[in-house]
């Protein structure tokens, strides 16, 4: 009898604490600036998105780091919805333009607008890239490679941390 206690109370605690990506969908506490809807674009300094981020993302949104292949909650994730930049809530990517690219990051094909995303040259590492930033505020997400599948042959391969995810209201 005890043990079965024992068992019903673990696994209660473990359904509690369990989180999946897709359970997140309200807005980071103690950002001002993070909206999915308002698409102006903003001017915040590196200053004030130190204080607001948390390390991981600010390392990779506003230092331009890059998360270790296969480590991120969205390289193998497969639910249906919208991603949403984890900075600001910008609107980037629909999971219909996600694609399993096997590179160890989350890779789409098409962004969700044209304004979602915009481009720089990045030329670190010795390497010829094209750099993937919000369109609204101007993180780094990734990159993006002439390697990818029909009808675009792009491959925008980002960061998962960088990314939140929101599923379709119809629960999929």
């Amino acid at each position: 009898m005890r043990i079965s206690i024992l068992f019903v109370l673990l696994a209660l605690l473990g359904s509690c604490t369990a989180q999946t990506p897709e359970k997140k969908t309200t807005a980071p506490a103690g950002n001002p600036y993070y909206s999915r809807t308002d698409t102006t674009v903003l001017q915040v300094s590196n200053a004030t998105w130190k204080k607001i981020l948390p390390d991981s993302v600010y390392v990779v949104a506003r230092e331009s780091d890059t998360e270790r292949p296969f480590t991120g909650k969205y390289w193998n994730f497969e639910g249906l919805g919208t991603y949403y930049c984890a900075v600001c809530g910008n609107a980037l990517f629909r999971s219909d333009g996600k694609f399993a690219s096997s590179c160890g990051w989350p890779s789409f094909f098409e962004t969700m607008r044209p304004t979602s995303v915009t481009y720089k040259q990045d030329h670190s590492y010795g390497m010829e890239r094209i750099e993937v930033n919000c369109g609204r505020c101007g993180s780094h997400l990734g990159h993006l490679f002439d390697d990818g599948p029909p009808p675009t042959g792009k491959r925008y391969c980002m960061n998962s941390v960088v990314l939140d995810f929101v599923p379709d209201a119809t629960g999929n």
